[in-house]
């Protein structure tokens, strides 16, 4: 094999992997490539200069070549593009100084086996949130965290298990009409809530853990797309102002993550201000943002960072937002399409039907 031989297969490689995503199907190892975006953007990069170095001017096939790579390239960068600081915020800036209607939120993926629960509330003290959402929270967690946690914030709502998708809701903010569902298993919790600023204003706010798709045990990603979709709709007929807080197990660019955001009508803060990768802390070189934060048009932004390391293999999530709802109409999204509503409907109908034919076989 010659190195141009080599260049070919390490090229071909990049474009075969840009385009799986493409392929309308659930199984786990195509939406898998969803992930690394930002590696595959770097790879594509690294494989189209060093091909060019070798390129052959008498060689149509080569023009062939370029011209696709160049144009996955393209892209892979178009699609990363809005995550970079030198996009515009599709969420604005907070322009009053209203404390009454300001409020902080810390999201952190705990991972259930890690015991370093005094990182987590060093952590917790360092950034102070008035909302706190602890994910993969068994009675372990909520036994080493609880005794510090309940004298700071006297709201609560929980569903730990050791299934790796406890949820553990903390609040200073009074919460209303709280409720823990099951929208697609009756092992996998949600929280719905409703919290009351010191304003008096409300908000409503939807924590998910949406199961991520995994050859043992969920080769497909439709709990996990019909849980997003779900939660969209419960968005969409929200007369509140709308938060959907939690570790998606999905990118934020990735297909379903996309139709989520449309469907829902909320924006992300992410946009024009960076990535957040909050996955995976462990390991440098492999990371992307699972932990998502998304808010409808009535908020602004005051801050937003990523955590310190707790122990877990995510990263925590902070947010401090801003309620100004006088000037929503400044960045009002778009409205979905019928296409959009339609394929969100389908996703839901098909984890139904998943579900039926699963009970059946049992």
């Amino acid at each position: 094999m010659t190195f141009k031989n080599f260049l070919q297969i390490l090229g071909g490689t990049a474009v075969v992997l840009t385009i799986l995503p493409f392929i309308a199907a659930d199984y786990w190892w195509i939406r898998v490539f969803d992930f690394p975006h930002l590696q595959l953007t770097i790879f594509t990069a690294i494989a189209t200069l060093a091909y060019f170095m070798r390129f052959d001017i008498r060689w149509f096939k080569d023009y062939v070549f370029m011209t696709v790579m160049i144009a996955c390239l393209v892209f892979q960068v178009l699609k990363i593009y809005p995550y970079t600081g030198i996009s515009e915020y599709e969420i604005l800036d907070a322009q009053n100084d209203v404390a009454e209607n300001q409020f902080n939120i810390l999201v952190a993926n705990v991972l259930q086996k890690n015991t370093k629960y005094d990182s987590l509330l060093a952590e917790v003290k360092a950034k102070n949130p008035d909302i706190l959402l602890l994910l993969e929270a068994d009675d372990k967690w909520l036994n080493a965290v609880n005794p510090t946690l309940k004298n700071e914030y006297p709201y609560y709502k929980g569903a730990p298990l050791s299934n790796t998708y406890g949820m553990l809701l903390y609040s200073k903010l009074p919460l209303q009409n709280t409720e823990v569902h099951y929208l697609v298993d009756d092992s996998i919790p949600s929280i719905d809530t409703r919290v009351k600023l010191k304003s008096g204003k409300q908000v409503q706010i939807f924590a998910i853990p949406p199961p991520p798709p995994m050859p043992q045990h969920n080769p497909r990603s439709t709990d996990r797309d019909a849980e997003m979709m779900k939660t969209a709709f419960k968005s969409r007929e929200s007369s509140l102002p709308v938060l959907v807080i939690g570790d998606f197990n999905d990118v934020a660019w990735s297909e379903s993550t996309q139709l989520f955001k449309e469907v829902s009508e909320l924006l992300d803060p992410r946009l024009g201000r960076g990535l957040f990768n909050t996955f995976n802390a462990k390991n440098i070189l492999m990371r992307w943002p699972l932990d998502h934060i998304f808010v409808s048009e009535h908020f602004r932004v005051v801050d937003m960072s990523r955590g310190a390391k707790i122990g877990s293999d995510h990263f925590p999530a902070y947010i401090k937002l801003s309620l100004e709802p006088e000037k929503k109409a400044e960045q009002t999204p778009a409205l979905p399409t019928e296409n959009q509503l339609e394929r969100a409907y389908e996703i839901i109908q098909k984890e139904a039907t998943q579900k039926d034919t699963r009970k059946e076989s049992n």
